[in-house]
């Protein structure tokens, strides 16, 4: 279960987001983020996510980190199971379609999500798991 402070943290982030077309709440440290509308696996509710993103052409890169916790975050299991999604950048709405890269393709994108977000790589190293990246494309 996702400790509850940090998921009253994320709606609200999230919220906030969207309201300010990204322009409060649109950063985590020195990095940019993303909302991210999607599905969940299980209840088929809507979600907002706020997540941190590379971008990539006319979509993004979405890594499913965790900080290197030995388990995928909960929005990983969402994208497979619905990856149609809305991703929202700064005042910018686009449909994606999410999907895991594989072993290629994410030794292609993994550089630019180290470059974007250098702790992406001690977590890699922190865990067990190979950490998922989702290649987001427009739908």
């Amino acid at each position: 279960m996702a400790n509850p402070i940090l998921k009253a943290f994320a709606k609200l982030n999230a919220v906030v987001y969207r309201t300010s077309g990204g322009r409060v709440m649109g950063k985590m440290g020195a990095s940019e983020i993303c909302v991210v509308r999607m599905q969940g696996a299980r209840s088929g509710k809507r979600r907002d996510v706020p997540l941190m993103y590379v971008p990539n052409g006319e979509g993004v890169i979405l890594v499913a980190s965790l900080g290197g916790a030995p388990k995928n975050p909960v929005w990983y299991h969402n994208l497979v199971a619905h990856p149609d999604i809305e991703v929202q950048i700064k005042e910018s709405t686009r449909k994606l379609r999410a999907r895991l890269a594989s072993a290629t393709e994410k030794a292609a994108v993994w550089p630019a999500c180290v470059a974007a977000y250098p702790p992406y790589a001690d977590y890699q190293k922190k865990t067990t798991r190979d950490i998922p990246v989702f290649i987001c494309d427009p739908r």
